[in-house]
This record gives C-alpha cells, sequence and structure tokens, in this order.
C-alpha cells in the first residue's frame, strides 16, 4: 500500500500499491502525479520546497509559501485523494 501523510509543511509518500505485478497503474498514477507537481514548483520557484527521493521513500517540504505553491500543493492532495477514493486497498492518505 502507498502511503500519504502530510504534516504541516511536509509530506511523505512511501510504499508500493501492489496494484499488479507488472504495470501497476496505481503506483504510475502516483508518481506521475507527484513527480509533476515538484517538477512544476522548482521550476516557477526553486527554494519553495525540497525534495528527497530515497527510492523507500519521497519527502516534499514545503520551504515557503505563495499562491502558486500552495496551489499545486493542494492540487496534488486532491489528486492523490480522488486516486485514493478510486483504489482504497492500495493508498492511503493520512
Amino acid at each position: 500500500m502507498i502511503k500519504v501523510l502530510k504534516e504541516m509543511d511536509k509530506i511523505i509518500i512511501s510504499g508500493h500499491a501492489n496494484y499488479a505485478d507488472s504495470n501497476d497503474i496505481v503506483c504510475a498514477s502516483v508518481s506521475s502525479i507527484m513527480y509533476t507537481t515538484v517538477n512544476a514548483i522548482l521550476n516557477i520557484n526553486e527554494e519553495a520546497i525540497t525534495f528527497e527521493d530515497d527510492n523507500n521513500k519521497c519527502t516534499i517540504t514545503i520551504k515557503s509559501h505563495d499562491d502558486i505553491t500552495d496551489k499545486l500543493i493542494d492540487n496534488m492532495m486532491l489528486l492523490l485523494t480522488e486516486l485514493k477514493d478510486k483504489y482504497p486497498s492500495n493508498i492511503e492518505i493520512k
């Protein structure tokens, strides 16, 4: 199961969806949503977030709040929530 933990200015995404042995659409969707959001924020303002990927978990730390960063993070969380609603056995959000 993929776990998404949001606490204040930190978002941690870890685990594997285990939706399918190959071509796991849930994992691919989470990765796509997360990396698109991170790249968009960093392209607009390199100082807004830090991003770490250690192959076991990804951590996004919000360093500065501005309208665009906040909207992109909110959008990411909304998309992940919609994915969780569709695949509740494969993704958990706290």
